[in-house]
């Protein structure tokens, strides 16, 4: 038997960070919005020829090995598959994952991964899991292995795809599916990839604690975040491109204001020379400090901001908009 899946990252337009419990519920209203892209995550689950355990990285070049899911180490290379392995207790199989996305981008690769690799796992082990029970599983094991609390926004991006709105409330989290033209969407997009690495984990939970901890400042920036996104949402809906990357230059300005790390110098250059060529708008993705930065543009003006961040150093990747969410197929069953 064989079984594949894979899953897509996302560009957060707005909201993000506040999708991290229990920072939503300081703010009634929450959302983020995002919108899902082709640069998919990809798992692929083998019966191994020795009876071990192998976890295989194709883009990252590491294997890890162990005779039993028992021993597989959770703190080196691969320590995300392991945890999501050990959880399922498998035994003889070699897991290959490979990801589209850079380390580090900010587009929620790792999600992506843990959510195909759980999916995958599951299928293998003959589990049925909802839909929320998926993505409460690889959320909760993501954050094992990293330590700290995640956001709920890229599993659900990851699932299902397309572009979304997931409100945040007390009750619960909810994803809204928007009814916004892909092609439309991604005529208007460029992304880029600045060569800095990043990690979510840093910025995000300097920033929770401070909330917690009571920083008014703090709490006013996201009060305003969550606002924007709410103008965002209903931009995009009405096709209002000229208010979108108003609103989406209103949220970067905010967001900047979270923690010192959220820009750095690669990122300013991008923002810089992509503004001159006719860029509209641009923000990082996800919680900054590295990783990527898109932009807003007028689809006539794509050669020249596209020819700009590459003279700034940076990397162009896919962002056509992926409506398919996972992508689960099992063979020789």
């Amino acid at each position: 038997m064989q079984v594949h899946s894979s899953a897509p990252t996302r560009i957060d337009l707005a909201g993000g960070t506040l999708d991290i419990w229990p920072l939503y519920l300081f703010h009634p209203g929450a959302q983020t919005v995002n919108a899902a892209i082709q640069l998919r995550a990809a798992c692929t689950v083998t019966p191994s020829d020795d009876g071990r355990v192998w976890l295989v990285s194709e883009d990252t070049g590491r294997t890890l090995r162990a005779a039993t899911w028992r021993t597989l180490d959770t703190h080196g290379d691969n320590r995300l598959v392991a945890h999501i392995a050990r959880f399922f207790r498998i035994e003889g199989v070699r897991i290959t994952t490979r990801a589209a996305s850079p380390m580090g981008a900010g587009i929620a690769g790792s999600s992506a991964l843990t959510l195909a690799v759980c999916a995958a796992l599951a299928r293998w082990q003959g589990v049925e899991y909802s839909p929320d029970q998926l993505l409460t599983l690889a959320m909760n094991l993501e954050a094992r292995t990293l330590g700290i609390p995640t956001g709920v926004q890229d599993y659900r991006s990851a699932l299902y795809g397309g572009v979304s709105a997931v409100e945040l409330e007390a009750a619960g989290v909810t994803r809204v599916a928007l009814e916004v033209d892909p092609l439309e969407l991604e005529r208007r997009l460029v992304l880029a990839y600045s060569g800095d690495s990043r990690s979510s984990g840093i910025n995000n939970w300097d920033i929770t604690k401070r909330h917690i901890e009571g920083d008014a400042a703090l709490a006013a920036r996201f009060e305003r975040i969550r606002d924007i996104a709410a103008t965002i949402r209903d931009a995009l809906v009405n096709k209002d491109w000229a208010e979108l990357a108003r609103q989406v230059t209103l949220e970067w300005r905010e967001r900047q204001g979270l923690a010192p790390g959220v820009t750095t110098p690669a990122i300013e250059r991008l923002m810089t020379r992509a503004a001159a060529a006719g860029a509209l708008a641009g923000k990082v993705c996800g919680a900054g400090g590295g990783g990527c930065v898109f932009f807003l543009i007028d689809p006539v003006r794509r050669a020249e901001v596209c020819r700009a961040v590459l003279d700034a150093g940076a990397r162009l990747l896919d962002c056509r908009v992926d409506t398919d969410g996972l992508q689960l197929d099992c063979r020789g069953e």
